[in-house]
């Protein structure tokens, strides 16, 4: 595989996924826009390996000369070239977003991104239902031991609520089991050995259990099962002032987990939550009940290997 152009930087995770699926995995320059220069660098490359894909990770317009060049390539080597919006989304399963609102070449993969229609809806929610027994027969389990638990290592409310928002930036009340002290510290993000959670309460993060709560937030009809995070309503305005398309995912209701949560690790910047965002867009756009199972089949590997924070 060959990058060329430094658009988009990709970050390590994706690095060794694109390694897992390509042997060679190089990257040609294209600040100066030579043409000559830039064939020049992608033959001497194309002869010293086996390349099968070049990415045109650039914004820029390319040269008719250029194109000419790539599209010969595709008969004389079997090579195919892909634009970086169509790779994203083939080969790391996420939706490009760009770093600035811009024009409508900007915007083509909105075009795509709708809120689920009544069929996908309806499958959606027999799903969710189906959870939902599972989900509250297994806090009717833990729910005798969670509490005592609690009461021994933090005494205060079993239960921790938070206004989120949801479809169309609607304001619900989210809740979980609480796993911070009570009145600690404002920060919105949770790090490693983050001193306001107590024992209990990291186990029931990296093992999830404190979302399962949120099942009568899914019978309310304020989430669903799967969909994006359920964010915090004061994020969400510096997300908005940040990330251009930010507000697509409230196209759909949120999700106790999701296709980010469970590509992509927890998040503790803007950066982390444009990353995000580009997974919550793919799943809207290629939703399907086959990306539904995998979404909980992927979540039930994150949940087993406690690898939640």
């Amino acid at each position: 595989m060959i990058i060329l152009g430094t658009s988009y930087n990709f970050t390590d995770l994706e690095k060794q996924r694109l390694a897992k699926k390509f042997k060679h995995f190089e990257h040609v320059s294209y600040e100066n826009k030579n043409s000559k220069e830039t064939i020049k660098k992608l033959l001497a490359l194309l002869s010293l390996g086996d390349y099968e894909i070049i990415l045109l990770n650039t914004m820029e317009k390319l040269p008719s000369e250029l194109i000419k060049f790539l599209t010969n390539l595709q008969f004389e080597k079997k090579v195919n070239f892909y634009n970086l919006e169509n790779f994203l989304e083939i080969y790391l399963q996420k939706c490009y977003i760009p770093d600035a609102l811009g024009g409508q070449e900007n915007i083509r993969f909105l075009s795509n991104i709708k809120a689920f229609n009544p069929w996908q809806y309806f499958q959606k929610r027999c799903v969710d239902y189906v959870a939902c027994i599972f989900l509250l027969l297994i806090q009717a389990l833990l729910l005798p031991l969670i509490r005592v638990k609690i009461k021994k290592q933090s005494p205060g409310n079993l239960f921790f609520k938070q206004s989120r928002l949801g479809i169309n930036n609607q304001e619900f009340t989210c809740v979980k089991f609480r796993t911070m002290h009570e009145n600690s510290y404002h920060d919105p993000y949770t790090k490693k050995g983050d001193t306001r959670v107590y024992p209990l309460g990291e186990f029931m993060r990296k093992t999830r259990i404190d979302e399962i709560p949120q099942a009568i937030n899914i019978l309310k009809n304020e989430m669903h099962l799967i969909g994006p995070r359920a964010e915090w309503s004061i994020l969400v305005k510096d997300y908005e002032d940040e990330i251009p398309y930010y507000n697509e995912r409230h196209l759909v209701r949120p999700g106790i987990t999701g296709w980010a949560q469970v590509m992509y690790p927890y998040g503790s910047n803007i950066n982390d939550a444009r990353q995000k965002l580009m997974y919550d867009l793919y799943y809207i756009k290629h939703w399907s009940l086959m990306l539904e199972f995998k979404i909980i089949f992927k979540t039930i590997g994150v949940v087993l290997g406690k690898k939640g924070l």
